[in-house]
């Protein structure tokens, strides 16, 4: 057993990459430290109201532990674990957007476009999987609607249906595509596996930062009627923070540095984005998570709605930049 794990490990070639190691060393540091301290004061002061922040902690160890051993892993076993993420994702967005029972036949024809455009991020054919869904499957899933034959209503399907594939698995693909992207450029020592971890890792800390910084100095309302806890000082606090620790870890990446400050400057502004526009959906549907996949913590797209903004965003700013 012991020899099977060794060999497990130099398959992964990890220590060839000690950058990614460091930087998911710090990563779970960071989780430890936080939830060791939120443990202790729990202790010191029962009546502190700390529910949300232990409840955003677990869920982003739910994130990290599964976005690292996504990093690491084998891009065989990481293509079909994003595409997993997508088909629920996927799943709990349809389950709230309330299509109508003639929709069954074309919602099981939007599934069947996951497989095929993780194939094309996985075979890095670039040009048809950017218009993949953004085209053909636009184009496809209407006719599909028109062919049931029930008129009423088919507007609002044909949007909800393309919407929820170019938000879970056109945007979430991208994710996966870095692991495609090819290595013979210069400084990408890292590959694609220190792009994903990179962008995984501003993405959620931005998240972080923000929350923080609203907490602590949090006093003007950027969207009250959407997200009420959202404020310009947590906004502007935690885009800054972001920039700096993006840049900070800009190692992972073949960028320069003025590209890395800028790209951490983008995700951080563009996960804001994504986060608010997932609220303003929720409030609309009149419903508090999209799922409960992550028992207690609601849905694998509540967990990722920031993902689903920054990973096309970024992807594209490094592929216009290096590739």
């Amino acid at each position: 057993m012991k020899e099977r794990i060794l060999e497990f490990v130099l398959e992964l070639d990890l220590f060839t990459k000690p950058d990614i190691l460091r930087v998911v060393a710090i990563i779970f540091l960071l989780l430890i430290t936080a939830s060791s301290l939120f443990f202790v004061w729990g202790k010191l002061k029962p009546k502190a109201n700390l529910s949300e922040l232990k409840s955003r902690t677990k869920s982003w160890w739910v994130m990290v532990v599964f976005f690292v051993f996504s990093a690491l892993l084998d891009r065989e076993i990481t293509f079909p674990a994003i595409g997993l993420l997508s088909f629920i994702a996927f799943r709990e967005l349809y389950s709230i957007l309330d299509f109508r029972d003639a929709d069954r036949r074309a919602i099981f024809c939007a599934f069947l476009a996951i497989p095929i455009q993780y194939y094309l991020a996985y075979i890095g054919w670039y040009m048809l999987f950017i218009i993949f869904i953004p085209v053909y499957m636009f184009l496809f899933i209407p006719v599909r609607l028109v062919i049931i034959g029930e008129t009423k209503g088919i507007i609002k399907s044909m949007a909800s249906m393309q919407w929820a594939l170019m938000l879970t698995v056109f945007g979430i693909s991208h994710l996966a595509y870095f692991l495609s992207l090819p290595v013979n450029v210069p400084n990408f020592k890292n590959g694609g596996q220190g792009l994903l971890l990179f962008l995984v890792f501003v993405t959620e800390i931005n998240d972080v930062l923000q929350f923080v910084w609203g907490k602590l100095l949090g006093k003007h309302k950027i969207t009250p009627s959407v997200s009420p806890n959202k404020t310009w000082e947590g906004f502007v606090g935690g885009v800054i923070s972001t920039t700096i620790v993006g840049y900070s870890i800009g190692f992972l990446t073949p960028l320069l540095g003025w590209q890395v400050a800028l790209a951490s400057f983008i995700i951080a502004c563009t996960g804001f984005f994504g986060d608010i526009v997932m609220s303003a959906i929720k409030r609309d549907l009149g419903v508090k998570d999209t799922g409960n996949s992550i028992p207690g913590h609601g849905g694998i797209l509540d967990r990722l709605d920031s993902l689903t903004y920054t990973a096309p965003i970024f992807f594209h700013l490094v592929y216009y930049w290096i590739f």
